[in-house]
Formats: C-alpha cells, sequence, structure tokens
C-alpha cells in the first residue's frame, strides 16, 4: 500500500484489517520513515485515549483501549544488548495475549526468531510511503 501523511488513517485501517489474530507487529524501516507516527494513528483507532509517544527512552509504553484492554508499544533502537530485554522481562508483555507494536524488532532479532510477527515494513519515496506486510 502506497500511502501520503493524509492517507493515514488509511494505512492504519489496512494494517488492522489485514492483521489476522497476530499479537506481535514488528515495524521495520528506517530511522524517520513514520513508524511511530503510523503506531499513533493505530493506537487512535485501536480506541487508545492516551497521549501516545515513543518509548525510545523507557523502551516500553503501556496503553489503555476504551473497553481497558492492554497494548504495548516497544522502541528497541537505544538498547545496547539484547540483555536489556531479558532484563526488561519481555516474556510478560509478548505472553500476555495483548498487543505488541514493535519499533527496530531487528535489535532483538535472537529473541523473535521464535515468535510469530506481522512484519510490517516501512518505506519513503519523496512524500508517499509504501507499507508492505508479510
Amino acid at each position: 500500500m502506497i500511502y501520503n501523511l493524509a492517507e493515514l488513517p488509511l494505512a492504519a485501517n489496512y494494517l488492522i484489517e489485514n492483521a489476522k489474530s497476530h499479537k506481535l507487529w514488528c515495524f521495520h524501516g528506517e530511522m524517520g520513515v513514520g513508524k511511530t507516527t503510523l503506531i499513533k494513528e493505530l493506537l487512535l483507532q485501536l480506541g487508545v485515549q492516551d497521549l501516545v509517544s515513543s518509548p525510545s527512552f523507557s523502551i516500553v509504553n503501556e496503553y489503555k483501549t476504551q473497553d481497558g484492554k492492554s497494548i504495548y508499544h516497544f522502541d528497541f533502537y537505544r538498547i545496547k544488548s539484547v540483555e536489556e530485554v531479558y532484563d526488561l522481562g519481555f516474556e510478560m508483555y509478548f505472553d500476555s495475549g495483548n498487543l505488541c507494536l514493535i519499533e527496530w524488532p531487528e535489535k532483538i532479532d535472537e529473541i523473535l526468531e521464535n515468535e510469530t510477527c506481522l512484519t510490517i515494513t516501512l518505506s519513503l519515496s519523496q512524500e508517499k510511503r509504501q507499507l508492505t506486510i508479510a
């Protein structure tokens, strides 16, 4: 799917409709491609009313939907080693059955290799973004 920022709600809706039962959504793409922007729109459409921000320093943010479900948003860009993720207790989040939105999943490949993930790849060309799901 190709979209511009004005079509961001369409891109988020496309992801929601095509995610099936996946609980781990892994967002791949270079810095500045719009991963966090897309995640903010996804959270809005999923019923989160909290202020959404990147968890780049906290590593994980928890949001609640209107019906009380938790959604976890991870940003692994700043981790120095995968041990930090083990120390965080990632299993508690990943095994919770709640939706986990993961930015920079390539930083934790060894953890994710045994998980079933929805792979979302974003790329940018001029003012258009391309979204690919696998």
